[in-house]
């Protein structure tokens, strides 16, 4: 069977793509930032995952409002990304794995989560930064997407994310594979970029939550969507991610790493990397 070797959480703010694409990694606003991905880099070429389920959300790439699934899987041989509009560079294809993608689809449809399946699927800033950052060399891993919506009501509520993300790691765990999975979670955290509160960040919850994917898991599910957007702002509800990728990861974890830095386009931009213990 697949073995689940650990998590990763991480912001996918798109000015991280304009950075690496202007090659300013090393200057002073971006380098606290960077460099708290040099552990997880060692990390991962200790591990070596096969493959990457990544829990994300769509910003109108994939999906727009007229058209808003609340749970996506992506079933695609390989994953193209394209312009968004904020000069990131197109990056090469991300190599999807169907034989997970149709065992993992299978699962969640038997377990009563009525998912779009998507045989052809674009993948935005939310997948191919996070794929970038981890492996800025190139990624090894095949993937999985998964979309979960975060921005049109009527929201999932973070219990019905976390359900999600338990069914997934027990498809993940009754893969028969030999191969290593990663997951992965990403946005946030707490950010809201419009409206009366745009600029507002929650460091005190941020690292509360980020806390308790470590020790108290289902911490967050205590608080229903409209609280999760009043604690952490309109898009810092992106954390849901973050939630459905450690429900993902059965049983106890080690903190690897974990970095947390102010201000990163007015985003509180968070980092973990959590191993199954």
């Amino acid at each position: 069977m697949a073995k689940i070797i650990g998590g990763l959480t991480t912001s996918h703010v798109p000015a991280i793509g304009g950075a690496m694409a202007r090659g300013v990694q090393n200057e002073p606003y971006w380098k606290p930032f960077f460099d708290g991905y040099l552990p997880v880099h060692k990390w991962l070429d200790e591990v070596k995952p096969d493959v990457a389920v990544v829990f994300y959300n769509d910003h109108g790439l994939n999906f727009f409002l007229d058209k808003m699934p609340t749970f996506a899987v992506g079933a695609a041989p390989e994953y193209h990304n394209a312009d968004e509009g904020w000069g990131i560079p197109t990056l090469a294809p991300a190599k999807g794995n169907l034989d997970l993608s149709w065992h993992l689809i299978q699962h969640l449809v038997d377990r009563e989560f009525d998912i779009v399946t998507c045989q052809e699927m674009l993948i935005d800033h939310a997948v191919s930064l996070p794929l970038k950052l981890f492996w800025p060399n190139g990624c090894p891993v095949t993937i999985v997407p998964i979309c979960i919506n975060t921005v049109q009501f009527p929201l999932p509520s973070a219990k019905r994310c976390y359900a999600l993300g338990k069914a997934v790691g027990e498809a993940i765990a009754s893969w028969d594979s030999d191969k290593k999975v990663v997951v992965i979670g990403t946005g946030g955290l707490s950010h809201q970029l419009d409206g009366e509160r745009a600029g507002f960040i929650n460091k005190p919850f941020d690292l509360k939550f980020m806390d308790s994917l470590v020790n108290d898991p289902e911490w967050a599910t205590k608080y229903s969507i409209h609280e999760l957007v009043e604690k952490t702002g309109t898009q810092g509800v992106e954390l849901l991610m973050w939630l459905a990728t450690r429900a993902a990861v059965p049983g106890a974890v080690r903190k690897v790493h974990a970095n947390y830095h102010i201000p990163i386009s007015n985003t509180a931009a968070g980092l973990m990397a959590l191993e199954a213990v």
